[in-house]
């Protein structure tokens, strides 16, 4: 089991060192940041984050057996009105416990957040086409490809697609127990 805590200043350095590549940065968290991944960044990433009524809740994944930081992820774009929000920065940072199941684990923390705390209506995600173990993850979860974003993505002289993913409120209710 994990759950999910606020990610803090504390946390910069292991997600820092989790990211190793400008690749791997490119699917962890978009073009919002450059490689290599500093304390400068996470400060603007977490600036507005996880106060009241903020549109971005930021997430560290700590194993409820360990007690160890094994991951990262948010939901952000956080709509009240048209009760929306999309789930992003998904990171099982330990390669000890990846293919494990830890991504369903903390996909229904964040979907739990979303739809049980906020009473969101619908989520997003996007996930590059090749990342498949993460694909059949969210699909695990419950979301529904909407659509395959054609060249979104810019890695070096490589563009890479992007599945658009979603889940709704009723959609989570039954799959809540996955």
């Amino acid at each position: 089991m994990v759950e999910l805590k606020y990610f803090e200043r504390t946390d910069f350095k292991q997600l820092i060192d989790w990211i190793d590549s400008p690749q791997f940065l490119l699917q962890w968290g978009g073009p919002a940041f450059s490689y290599p991944l500093t304390e400068y960044q996470l400060e603007k990433y977490i600036e507005n984050a996880n106060i009241d009524n903020t549109d971005t809740l930021v997430y560290k994944v700590i194993s409820k057996e360990t007690g160890d930081v094994i991951g990262h992820i948010s939901l952000g774009k956080i709509d009240r009105i048209n009760k929306s929000a999309r789930v992003g920065k998904v990171l099982v940072g330990d390669k000890n416990v990846r293919g494990k199941g830890i991504g369903k684990l903390l996909m229904k923390e964040i979907l739990k957040v979303a739809f049980d705390e906020l009473k969101l209506h619908r989520v997003s995600l996007g996930v590059f086409d090749f990342n498949v173990s993460a694909i059949a993850c969210y699909e695990k979860a419950g979301f529904i490809k909407e659509g395959l974003l054609r060249d979104t993505g810019k890695n070096n002289d490589e563009y890479w697609n992007l599945w658009e993913m979603s889940i709704l409120e009723d959609e989570w209710l039954e799959t809540r127990s996955f």
